[in-house]
């Protein structure tokens, strides 16, 4: 899945340092399900508080492979979208630097209204979810943004369903489909850790508290959720269960206090790994994307 903030180009990093004898792997903060998808384990717990994301994920497993696509391209064709994973930039006049934006624009604003007289109208079937999928491809950085009357309202982005999409997401249905694995949609304060045995692990990959992404808008993410989840984390090594924490403690000359007092607080009980950042999806329209960001994972053991 393209997911702002997804952790797929860093699966290379993380993966080798988490735990061979994983039973259960709890994907706390599941967003796009890059790192859940991939780990070797023997089932999945994939939690999120966006039921849409949950819904879409239960879509895509439970609906045929076959009925998805058609409804992908039924999409895309009665709104006149772009799909370039059958045409090329020049059959619609672009050209890849600048993107599909000014050709997509007008389809997409239909698609946006369509999705949201649906929502409206709480018509909330598989073909929403996949209406949602078909949204998120072509809206701006493939983010996901309601306000707060429950309308999708991102404008369009910059590029479409690709090939390369086409193949992702066909793998991605595939591993959901052969994976055992379940889906809840709770806030992690009220995740039940009782549930959980020493063989478990939890990889949390919060929304962080130091960045400007759509997950901070609108009262989201702050420093309440963010001394929560550190307390949650020290509960989980209370009980002997293993994590792993991804977050950064700088970033674009800002710092997070409360993560760096945290650590400093508890010495060697956990483990600090620097990880070199990079993201797929970053914001094209950053303009110091190059900027250097403290990513790191933590660990308990």
């Amino acid at each position: 899945m393209n997911y702002i903030g997804g952790k797929y180009k860093l699966l290379p990093q993380i993966l080798p340092l988490f735990p061979k004898d994983i039973n259960l792997f709890v994907d706390l903060f599941c967003g796009g399900c890059n790192v859940g998808i991939n780990v070797e384990c023997n089932k999945v717990l994939y939690n999120d508080i966006d039921p849409n994301l949950i819904y879409m994920y239960h879509t895509f497993k439970n609906l045929d492979k076959e009925i998805i696509y058609d409804w992908i391209y039924q999409i895309i064709d009665e709104f006149g979208l772009s799909c370039t994973c059958k045409h090329n930039y020049s059959y619609y006049n672009c050209e890849s630097d600048n993107g599909l934006g000014a050709f997509n624009r007008e389809g997409f604003l239909k698609l946006r209204k369509a999705f949201n007289n649906r929502t409206l109208n709480q018509a909330y079937d598989y073909y929403y979810y996949i209406m949602l999928y078909v949204i998120i491809v072509y809206a701006f950085n493939n983010q996901i943004r309601f306000n707060g009357n429950g309308e999708f309202n991102l404008p369009v982005g910059k590029r479409d369903f690709n090939k390369k999409m086409h193949e992702k997401l066909s793998e991605f249905i595939d591993r959901l489909k052969d994976q055992d694995n379940e889906f809840t949609c709770v806030d992690f304060r009220s995740f039940d850790i009782e549930q959980l045995h020493t063989d478990d692990f939890v990889y949390v990959d919060p929304p962080y508290l130091i960045t400007c992404a759509t997950y901070n808008e609108q009262g989201g993410w702050d420093e309440s959720h963010e001394k929560d989840l550190l307390n949650f984390l020290d509960n989980l090594n209370e009980k002997d269960i293993r994590f792993a924490l991804s977050n950064v403690l700088r970033s674009k000359g800002k710092e997070n206090q409360i993560l760096l007092e945290w650590l400093k607080d508890r010495g060697e009980r956990y483990n600090i790994i620097n990880l070199n950042y990079s993201y797929s999806n970053s914001n094209y329209q950053t303009k110091d994307k190059f900027s250097e960001s403290e990513e790191v994972l933590i660990t308990n053991y």
